[in-house]
């Protein structure tokens, strides 16, 4: 029985770790610690859990604390990204495992710095990257594990969120770079950590640019350079296209009613806190546009973009090696798409020399396309032994993510490109 402590109680915490932990995973897991920094979350989360209702709470400077009372083996980290860092590190500094939710931390300076805690831990960081676990996924990395497309060469990846779901990074804490990292960490970290693993190779230099072209004060659907409106009761919303597309003048909800709405109303709750800012404040400092290329230490070129607001969710891929080219898209959330789509995702193989093979995948049930159970197994079971390849990623893997995303943004600003070593300053520590 392996004990753990949460750092962290967010709407993640809750359905991705406890829940299962709870129904799934109990004879091989105990909750022994809960620290979070607002006191309600203790209370939402023995609402829900109330078979928890006797386990101690901790606030952050108690987390010496709760360690040395609850004797713990490991410690699971999910609070806010920027929250993240001192957690990981403390857990590092009593050997623990500690498994942190993407992004590992906000930015490369501390991503190096959990790099070197490790190295002299007993302990040892997993990110829970659960894109590498979604169905299709998997078959791309055995497709180029299996030579297929010889040498990788080349990839295109252009990722896109639909109106609702890019709206809500803008409504919430994530619109503020200090404590998210800006989008390029907060979200592209996912997907740069896909192409890190599928081709094997480590980014050396990136050079990217960006803007904020859809929110913030100068958003062209603005109804008006307004502070401080919240959605449930601004009185211009009728006015507001974001707002209007998943709703009508005479329902009084939205039918995604958890966008629009406080987080007090979903259960949610948190101290003076919202969800349903509004995505025109001018307090928002980061961007919600990018395109980028990144260089790789072994030949690669990656080619990627990302846009948040757009009319439909998904991506498109394409892997180009020596010897043939892998190709999919994938539409996300199909109830928000307004137009026929093909039903499931296929991968397509296209040999150099030969003839196209369209790959139907068996897919899986659960959150992320199927990734989460399967993740969850591997850090409560251990690591799938049919499994002949490496999928948990560690605090390196991690820290390339965040170098990357970091020299996105700040390729932006600088308009230059961007080393990775600059950033992360342990390159022989990390290969």
């Amino acid at each position: 029985m392996k004990r753990y402590v949460f750092c962290g109680l967010s709407n993640r915490s809750f359905g991705m770790f406890i829940q299962p932990m709870l129904e799934k995973f109990s004879s091989r897991s105990e909750i022994v610690g809960l620290l979070d920094i607002d006191p309600l979350r203790f209370d939402v989360l023995k609402e829900k859990f109330p078979e928890l209702g006797s386990i101690p709470t901790y606030t952050p400077d108690e987390i010496d604390q709760m360690i040395k009372e609850t004797k713990p083996d490991a410690m699971i980290v999910a609070g806010r990204d920027d929250t993240h860092i001192d957690y990981i590190l403390k857990g590092l500094e009593y050997d623990l495992e500690v498994i942190t939710e993407k992004p590992m931390v906000t930015n490369a300076h501390d991503a190096a710095r959990i790099i070197e805690a490790e190295e002299k831990s007993k302990g040892k960081v997993t990110v829970t990257f659960n894109y590498r676990y979604a169905p299709p996924h998997r078959k791309i990395k055995e497709l180029i594990l299996e030579g297929k497309i010889g040498r990788v060469t080349s990839i295109d990846l252009n990722w896109y969120i639909d109106t609702y779901h890019g709206a809500s990074y803008f409504k919430r804490w994530n619109r503020m770079r200090e404590f998210s990292g800006g989008l390029s960490i907060h979200k592209s970290t996912h997907h740069i950590d896909l192409v890190n693993w599928w081709i094997d190779q480590n980014p050396v230099e990136a050079f990217a640019y960006g803007a904020l072209n859809y929110y913030g004060p100068e958003g062209e659907l603005n109804p008006s350079k307004t502070d401080g409106r919240y959605c449930e009761t601004c009185q211009e919303k009728i006015q507001c296209d974001y707002y209007m597309r998943w709703t009508n003048r005479s329902e009084e909800t939205s039918i995604h009613d958890d966008h629009v709405k406080p987080s007090f109303n979903m259960g949610t709750k948190y101290t003076n806190y919202r969800q349903d800012a509004c995505i025109f404040d001018s307090e928002i400092n980061i961007e919600d546009t990018y395109v980028a290329t990144v260089k790789y230490d072994k030949g690669a070129l990656l080619s990627y973009s990302i846009n948040f607001s757009t009319p439909y969710e998904g991506y498109r891929l394409a892997i180009n090696g020596t010897k043939g080219r892998i190709e999919t898209t994938e539409f996300h959330e199909p109830s928000r798409i307004p137009f026929p789509h093909p039903a499931q995702q296929t991968v397509d193989y296209f040999p150099l020399f030969g003839s196209k093979e369209i790959i139907h995948v068996v897919q899986n049930k659960g959150g992320h396309g199927g990734g989460d159970p399967l993740l969850l197994e591997d850090i409560f079971l251990g690591d799938d032994p049919r499994r002949n390849y490496e999928i948990l990623a560690g605090a390196k893997a991690g820290g390339y993510s965040i170098a990357v995303g970091e020299a996105l943004w700040r390729s932006t600003k600088e308009n230059r490109s961007i080393k990775i070593d600059e950033l992360l300053n342990v390159h022989s520590k990390i290969n």
